[in-house]
């Protein structure tokens, strides 16, 4: 995987996780809280999902094949949008499940301030793999907000690790807030509202995270700047009068497939013809590196020929 893959922060955040995890699932047979045990699932689902995206980085590294002509780049996209599918499916619904469930239970928390201490060791773990996280996407992301960021990047990884651990550290605060209520109050229906509110977070971060990878996975165009780039380089090429239409696709986060139409002068030979299209696939090439599949397709340039 690339650097822009972030596969730093990855690391970062499953070992910050793995050890999270076992830490909450300890204090939840404890204490009995069920917001320890919401977060101790959602651990478990966000060490999961930064395997997955590891396995997506190795995978799409394959060479092309018969099969798969344009390369198994897109398989990152995919395991994003598993890692969406997996925070919904396991980490919100099993906390939405086990919130409603403690509400009707009447069972105090035992030994609180097992919990108390485990969280509030998770938040300064979970705080360095969110700095990690930070440090790798400021690397890339440019002069972009962080929103335009999650939503622009064509790199899915680093958001997808900015929302988790985003999510993870909220979420902590939010089972914190749930156990020192409960333990102030001595009413558990604090922890049941901790558990809740963990569930909705993980939902509007997931819900978020389909949708933005779900249009990667579909496949979409190179930034505006990069098209720009790119048209540039092709109308400085000696036998390319303009651009009559072109299309961009990423196959990958770091590779782009061009295609264009591109006017030339009636009267050109083949040979020139072919001489100008390799002149603007090698000045594509040099421009936008990230260019790997190119198509030119010669056609006469008509409103040159009209006006004459």
């Amino acid at each position: 995987m690339s650097a822009g893959g972030g596969t730093k922060a990855i690391v970062a955040a499953l070992v910050a996780n793995l050890s999270i995890a076992v830490a909450k699932f300890v204090a939840a047979a404890v204490t009995g809280s069920s917001s320890m045990l919401a977060e101790g699932i959602h651990s478990v689902a966000d060490s999961g999902n930064q395997a997955l995206l590891l396995l997506g980085g190795k995978r799409a590294l394959r060479e092309r094949d018969k099969k798969h002509p344009f390369g198994y780049g897109r398989e990152r996209y995919f395991y994003a949008f598993v890692v969406a599918v997996v925070l919904f499916a396991i980490g919100a619904l099993f906390s939405l499940y086990e919130g409603w469930h403690k509400l009707s239970s009447d069972e105090g928390l035992r030994d609180p301030w097992w919990a108390v201490g485990v969280l509030v060791f998770a938040i300064i773990a979970e705080s360095f793999s969110f700095r990690t996280a930070i440090k790798e996407s400021n690397a890339v992301r440019g002069t972009q907000s962080w929103w335009a960021f999650v939503r622009h990047s064509k790199s899915p990884e680093l958001p997808v690790i900015l929302l988790e651990d985003l999510g993870a550290l909220f979420g902590l605060v939010f089972a914190l807030f749930g156990v020192s209520m409960s333990m102030v109050t001595g009413d558990p229906v604090w922890d049941a509202i901790g558990t809740l509110m963990i569930g909705v977070l993980l939902a509007i971060i997931s819900i978020i995270l389909a949708i933005e990878t779900k249009s990667l996975l579909l496949g979409e165009s190179a930034a505006p700047d990069v098209e720009a780039q790119i048209a540039a380089a092709l109308e400085s090429s000696s036998e390319v009068n303009r651009i009559i239409h072109m299309r961009t696709l990423h196959l990958g986060p770091e590779e782009l497939l061009v295609a264009a139409k591109i006017a030339v002068e009636h009267n050109d030979t083949a040979a020139e013809i072919a001489r100008g299209i390799d002149e603007a696939e090698q000045r594509i090439r040099e421009a936008v590196p990230m260019a790997r599949v190119i198509y030119l397709e010669p056609d006469l340039d008509r409103s040159s020929a009209n006006a004459g």
